[in-house]
């Protein structure tokens, strides 16, 4: 295996170290040409700071880095790009305001005579990746107009469009549907035969195994395990992770249901060029209940819960809190009803990067804390370390920046500043991506221990496994309607069924 596949890139000895933390140490790293390797670990391991000092996004603190045998310095991205390597990050890096094409081709622009921008070069190039990556997306529209599935196949592309020697992809699948997910496994093949060194970061175990060749495991910020991929399965993957303690998501807490808290009934929101995006769309959820809604991307969940927060004022019909109408027409009126949203794109719509965590998780009710005209900061102090220890959020002082936590830690902020509201109904879209296996138990744990204290819990997620670990009930949505209800150990195969077809014959409860 190794003649079939040679090392392009090594690094031995590689040491980052940031104030108060020593994020690598002493890592040893191989990365082998016409292959997927595949990299492992808790968020916070160092996988995304080994990654970064590859692709020249950061310099190492000690230790060096070798390409087919020469010794190499990346002091800026753009030496990196220079030696034929791109990286797709796991938070987009994207302009919404310019086109697609525009977006690709940022920075290397194609001119006529150096004077001005080919854009029909542009748009010609960026329909043949479109093409090549099996996307029905026009080059000339506007970047933010796109779901976010559609806006990491445009990541993809841009690393693509560089004729990249060694691709890193940081979470790619996050937010992609399985048919998209297909597509990117095929393109990946296409360009592990033309010798491109892949190396692959993701927390979905099975995919791991499905599409590597190598694998390594990190654990705070040391190598644990690496090997190639032959004879390694999902538990030896968990073990290298997080050693022998690592936990399943089993319940605790008995279900206790009370009374509906709360209904949706007949929702609709019209799609542009005919028909609908949500479609006569009716669900109820208990109190103590945890209920899944499952679905492929395009079905049109994150749309509904988009209505149920106010923010389609074109959808019609009703939304009952405890049995009364919801009449509020903006999102502080639902928040104050009960309402309370964890979105999808935690940096985009759920936190305020350059704040505090303290001031992220006491955003939405500061009204708690004020007293006539001013905020008494020792009582949003005291309620912001009430939620960081409720949740256990790993922070090395409320007063850092929230963009200094990982990604699992991250997510947990922005459930805590959803809790502050003291909601009767919590709404989760995705609420484990591109968190790691041990973050994700955390965050189910603390989502079960919510529910046994009676929150209702409606939560979207493309993940089967997770949503029949963790729903009491499970919905199936496809093109806006609902195709499918069934308990929480349904059969996985029915549940896909319902999610790739208008109807079923059989509805289980």
């Amino acid at each position: 295996m190794t003649q079939e596949h040679p090392i392009g890139l090594s690094i031995r000895g590689g040491v980052k170290v940031y104030p108060g933390t020593r994020a690598l140490k002493g890592v040893d790293f191989d990365l082998r040409m016409g292959a997927v390797n595949v990299l492992v670990g808790e968020n916070g391991a160092g996988k995304s700071t080994l990654m970064k000092a590859i692709a020249g996004v950061e310099t190492l603190t000690e230790g060096t880095i070798t390409m087919d045998g020469q010794t190499v310095s990346f002091r800026s991205k753009a030496d990196a790009v220079a030696k034929g390597i791109g990286i797709v990050f796991q938070e987009l890096n994207l302009f919404p305001n310019l086109t697609v094409a525009e977006n690709i081709f940022i920075a290397r622009e194609p001119t006529r005579f150096g004077v001005d921008i080919d854009a029909a070069a542009q748009s010609k190039a960026t329909r043949a990746l479109m093409e090549r990556l099996e996307q029905d997306i026009d080059p000339d529209v506007p970047l933010g107009t796109l779901r976010i599935g559609q806006q990491q196949v445009v990541e993809i592309a841009k690393a693509l469009a560089q004729n990249a020697r060694i691709l890193i992809l940081d979470e790619p699948t996050s937010a992609l549907s399985a048919a998209e997910v297909e597509v990117l496994f095929r393109v990946i093949s296409d360009l592990k035969a033309q010798g491109v060194g892949i190396v692959y970061i993701s927390h979905r175990l099975e995919e791991l195994i499905h599409i590597g060749d190598y694998i390594t495991v990190l654990r705070d910020g040391m190598i644990t395990a690496a090997q190639a991929m032959d004879g390694v399965d999902i538990p030896w993957i968990v073990r290298a992770m997080i050693g022998d303690g690592s936990k399943e998501f089993p319940r605790t807490e008995p279900p206790n249901f009370g009374a509906e808290v709360f209904r949706a009934d007949t929702i609709c929101l019209p799609r542009l060029g005919g028909g609908y995006t949500v479609d006569h769309l009716s669900l109820s959820v208990r109190s103590g209940e945890i209920v899944g809604l499952y679905g492929l991307m395009g079905a049109g969940r994150t749309e509904f819960l988009e209505c149920i927060m106010a923010q389609h004022p074109d959808s019609t019909g009703h939304f009952y809190i405890d049995g009364k109408l919801l009449t509020e027409r903006d999102v502080t009126g639902r928040i104050a009803r009960g309402l309370a949203l964890i979105p999808e794109d935690r940096k985009r719509d759920g936190l305020v990067q350059i704040m505090a965590i303290r001031e992220n998780i006491t955003l939405s009710a500061l009204s708690r804390f004020t007293r006539l005209f001013h905020l008494n900061l020792k009582a949003e102090a005291a309620g912001a370390a009430e939620f960081i220890k409720r949740l256990t959020i790993k922070v090395a002082s409320p007063e850092n920046p929230v963009s200094s936590l990982s990604g699992g830690n991250q997510q947990k902020v922005v459930i805590g500043k959803a809790l502050m509201t003291d909601p009767k109904i919590l709404l989760m879209d995705e609420p484990s991506r591109g968190i790691d296996i041990g973050a994700k138990a955390e965050v189910f744990r603390t989502m079960r221990r919510l529910a046994a204290d009676g929150l209702g819990i409606l939560f979207v997620t493309s993940d089967l496994e997770e949503v029949r670990a963790l729903s009491d009930r499970i919905l199936v949505m496809a093109d806006g309607k609902l195709t499918g209800e069934f308990s929480g150990q349904a059969n996985p195969s029915e549940v896909i069924a319902a999610a790739t077809r208008h109807k079923v014959k059989e509805h289980r409860t």
